[in-house]
């Protein structure tokens, strides 16, 4: 490969969908076509992205604070920092408090939003309605920290014996949730041709940054790392713990699996789109993706149209499904399709040479 990262863009139908959020659907405002254009997050998509490495996740810790009035409000969760965990790793962390030094990763994976290919093939239709947005999946696998208030203002965590008590008397459950249930944060569908964009950055894929200027790990976890064998090496970002081989193939086979076939399941059932795949570019150019996959104005037409485009004329690899022709014309795809997509990001995540430069 002659560039370091990894460029990919997917082209799905979206049909008759929200993508799940917590103020109502999502949407942009596009000057030129004067539309308000639905869109999921990058961070959507790239949570999406882990919930399908199907591994081991780190433990969130979920904190509470009970007020002097006794009303229980959620503050800002925890992860551990721990990237021996693939969604730690891949997803990025941080965490900072008040008196304690401050740990943060970048993801090695820079996830676009995934919006409509062109503003005249994807938007916002149907009728208003309430949504409900519940990101309790996995609750076994979480902490959850109830503290209140002592009489300086501090957060004093209360004994679990305590806590069970002040639930059973105040009829209340706490737990890793966001829910709104509010008519007036109503939402709206989407449908159309959506595209996301992916890179890769292998450089540090797979490599922890040992630099105690802007740490990426706490002392306890780096140390913890090196008896799990993860290896010193140096990057072009300096010092750093590299991932070991077994893991890491472990984890280039499931990340490949899901950066093809990824689906947005925190919906609700009444929501749910397979958003099924027509085509997927993959390249180290970012802008051949782009030319691969895009949307063309339309000048036969009154008013202003336009048609979806695969250009197999671009420096990228491109593959098509069968469901490509029922919204490309002379589109002819095939069913192995996102299984050659999903060889093609393994072969290249695998190789990099991530130890190169020990």
């Amino acid at each position: 490969m002659k560039s370091p990262f990894i460029y990919l863009r997917g082209l799905r139908h979206v049909d008759h969908t929200v993508f799940a959020v917590s103020n109502g659907q999502k949407y942009y405002y596009d000057s030129q076509f004067n539309k308000k254009i639905a869109y999921s997050s990058g961070q959507q998509v790239k949570r999406s992205i882990i919930e399908g490495l199907n591994l081991p996740f780190a433990a969130i810790t979920f904190n509470w604070v009970i007020d002097k009035k006794g009303e229980a409000g959620q503050k800002e969760p925890h992860s551990p920092c721990d990237p021996s965990f693939a969604d730690q790793l891949i997803g990025g962390y941080m965490k900072a408090e008040s008196g304690q030094m401050t740990v943060k990763r970048r993801s090695p994976l820079s996830i676009s939003a995934m919006r409509p290919v062109h503003p005249l093939l994807g938007g916002l239709e149907g009728e208003k309605e309430p949504i409900v947005f519940d990101r309790s999946n996995r609750p076994e696998k979480h902490i959850v920290k109830v503290s209140t208030l002592d009489e300086k203002g501090n957060r004093v965590e209360i004994p679990s014996e305590e806590l069970e008590e002040w639930l059973s008397t105040n009829r209340r459950s706490l737990g890793p949730k966001y829910y709104n249930n509010d008519n007036n944060k109503a939402l709206t569908r989407a449908s159309g041709l959506f595209v996301y964009d992916i890179a890769i950055d292998l450089r540090t894929l797979f490599c922890v940054s040992t630099n105690k200027l802007e740490p990426e790990l706490f002392p306890e976890i780096e140390e913890k790392l090196r008896k799990e064998g993860w290896k010193e090496s140096e990057n072009i970002f300096g010092r750093c713990l590299i991932c070991p081989k077994k893991q890491r193939e472990e984890i280039i086979k499931k990340l490949a699996h899901s950066l093809i076939n990824w689906r947005i399941t925190s919906n609700q059932s009444r929501t749910f789109s397979p958003m099924e795949t027509l085509a997927v570019a993959i390249s180290d150019n970012a802008n051949q993706i782009t030319f691969a996959i895009r949307g063309e104005l339309r000048d036969d037409t009154e008013r202003p149209t336009a048609s979806p485009k695969i250009d197999k004329t671009a420096k990228a690899s491109i593959f098509v499904t069968p469901v490509a022709n029922a919204y490309i014309q002379g589109e002819i795809g095939s069913a192995d399709a996102l299984e050659k997509a999903e060889q093609k990001i393994f072969d290249l995540i695998m190789a990099y040479d991530y130890e190169r430069e020990i």
